[in-house]
């Protein structure tokens, strides 16, 4: 249901959440994330029309979140590029329909809203800091020290 494209702007979207305050180029984000680089430039300058992302050329130069990563949902994130929108009247205008849908469309509309609020109540923050032994875009995690007991050293 949701397009390649949105896929490739939520993956940069976390990937700049991991570091929020640094400017990552193009061609380092375009690697981890494991996105074509010209089709991810072009996924950029949406989010950057967006206001999600504020970016600044030439050396030295990339792209950061434009806010916190506590205050970027996921559904903004959809949004910027396929907006997802509920159902409200027959999309075939058949009159007949009027106000009411028919069950094709009260189920897609129900399937759009439950898309809807699940993505909205979740921010970059969240994805990023979830407990879940695979990191969001990272081969490996941070290796933290794993304390055994009972065993004998």
């Amino acid at each position: 249901m949701l397009s390649q494209t949105v896929e490739y702007a939520l993956r940069a979207m976390v990937c700049l959440a991991q570091a929020p305050d640094v400017l990552t180029p193009t061609p380092a984000l375009a690697s981890k994330t494991k996105v074509p680089p010209n089709y991810l430039s072009k996924v950029l300058q949406v989010l950057a029309q967006a206001e999600l992302i504020q970016g600044r050329r030439g050396v030295g130069g990339g792209y950061k979140l434009s806010r916190s990563a506590d205050d970027i949902t996921m559904l903004d994130v959809v949004n910027a590029i396929d907006r997802l929108e509920p159902i409200t009247t027959c999309p075939l205008e058949i009159a007949e329909h009027g106000a009411s849908l028919c069950s094709l469309h009260r189920r897609l509309d129900q399937a759009v809203r439950m898309l809807i609020d699940q993505f909205e109540g979740v921010s970059l923050a969240d994805l990023i800091s979830e407990a879940n032994p695979s990191a969001p875009l990272c081969e490996t995690r941070p290796t933290v020290p794993v304390r055994l007991t009972g065993i004998d050293a």
